[in-house]
């Protein structure tokens, strides 16, 4: 119950400028011949169009008030949110360091350090 309320008052409130235009869809005959300002001038067919011009400038009056009374009364308050930012250092996850080669690996090895430069060997034929 209280749903079906509050729609129908939120349906309203968005309907509340249609409703000049559906009083006059609703009352075309009346305000055509009674309420029409240019009843006196058929040839302009006006047909009431200058009530609802009327009516629905009264309405947009009463929705949104006068920006004179509007800027009297407005404050403006500036609010600004700010979240610190920690800071972060980079880890690094490259190569391990090199462990030592078994030092009996490097006896294995030889090196010869010859100051000559070595040619190929000549081809007798």
């Amino acid at each position: 119950m209280v749903k079906k309320t509050v729609f129908i008052v939120i349906i309203s409130l968005f309907l509340k400028p249609i409703f000049p235009v559906i009083d006059y869809v609703v009352n075309y005959e009346y305000i055509a011949k009674v309420l029409c300002e240019n009843k006196a001038k058929p040839m302009m067919h006006c047909n009431g169009k200058c009530h609802l011009m009327k009516e629905l400038a009264k309405a947009a009056e009463t929705e949104n008030p006068k920006s004179s009374d509007k800027k009297e009364n407005t404050s403006i308050q500036e609010v600004l949110f700010f979240k610190e930012i920690n800071l972060f250092s980079i880890v690094s996850f490259g190569f391990q360091p090199k462990t030592k080669i078994n030092p009996s690996y490097l006896n294995l090895y030889s090196y010869l350090d010859a100051n000559s430069v070595f040619h190929p060997p000549t081809f007798i034929s």
